[in-house]
C-alpha cells in the first residue's frame, strides 16, 4: 500500500512539470528527465561546480543531489525530457 502511494505520488507531480521548473537538492525528481546546476540553495553561485557535476541525468524518483565539490545544497533546472 506505501509503495503504492509513493507512485501516485511522484504520479501526480509529474502531471505538473515543464521544461525550465526548478528543484532542489533533496527532492525527488518527477520525471526522466536532464537538468543543469541553477545556483546554490545558500544563495551563493560560487564556488562553481566541476562541468560533470553542472549537468545531470536523473530517473523519475530519483534525488537531486548535492554539489559534492564543495558541499554545498543545489537548485536543478529542468532542461529537457531524457
Amino acid at each position: 500500500m506505501i509503495e503504492y502511494i509513493r507512485t501516485y505520488i511522484l504520479f501526480k507531480e509529474s502531471l505538473n512539470m515543464a521544461i525550465g521548473d526548478r528543484y532542489k537538492t533533496g527532492q525527488r525528481s518527477p520525471a526522466n528527465a536532464f537538468y543543469a546546476w541553477d545556483g546554490y540553495t545558500d544563495g551563493t553561485s560560487s564556488p562553481s561546480p566541476t562541468s560533470e557535476e553542472s549537468k545531470i541525468r536523473l530517473e523519475n524518483g530519483e534525488v537531486f543531489p548535492p554539489i559534492n565539490s564543495c558541499d554545498k545544497g543545489a537548485y536543478w533546472r529542468m532542461t529537457s525530457y531524457a
